[in-house]
């Protein structure tokens, strides 16, 4: 298998913008660190609790550090996403589905914790990718 295969079995409920299982095969797996909603100066974008701007630049950082392994959203297998309040949960839906493939989207997990690194950050992301072999 060169490319993961996306599936929800029939015998788990219907997942939500996400998939339940991801297989893949051989390839190169590329794990990415907590994204954060910085800009290049390492400051949070938006104003204080502008969650939208802070989800859409952590994505686009995400959409960087993918770029650097020659890697895109289509490549990601599993998120991992860390909400300080999920009152943020639709926001958050909206900025990750204009990113990703909501035909057949990664494995997900969502959490609220209390905080992050950064106090006033709202929303953090690590990823999981798999690349096609060479």
């Amino acid at each position: 298998m060169t490319s993961p295969r996306f599936l929800n079995p029939e015998t788990i409920a219907k997942p939500f913008g996400y998939t339940h299982v991801i297989e893949t095969g051989p390839g190169t797996v590329i794990y990415i660190s907590g994204q954060l909603g910085l800009d290049l100066n390492g400051k949070l974008v938006g104003g204080p609790g502008d969650f939208k701007a802070q989800a859409t630049q952590t994505f686009v950082n995400m959409k960087a550090a993918l770029a650097a392994v020659g890697a895109d959203f289509q490549h990601i297998v599993k998120l991992n996403n860390y909400l300080t309040s999920m009152e943020y949960l639709p926001i958050f839906r909206d900025v990750r589905d204009s990113f990703v493939n909501v035909a057949a989207p990664p494995a997900s997990t969502t959490v609220a914790i209390s905080q992050l690194a950064i106090k006033e950050a709202l929303f953090e992301m690590e990823a999981i990718a798999v690349l096609p072999p060479r």
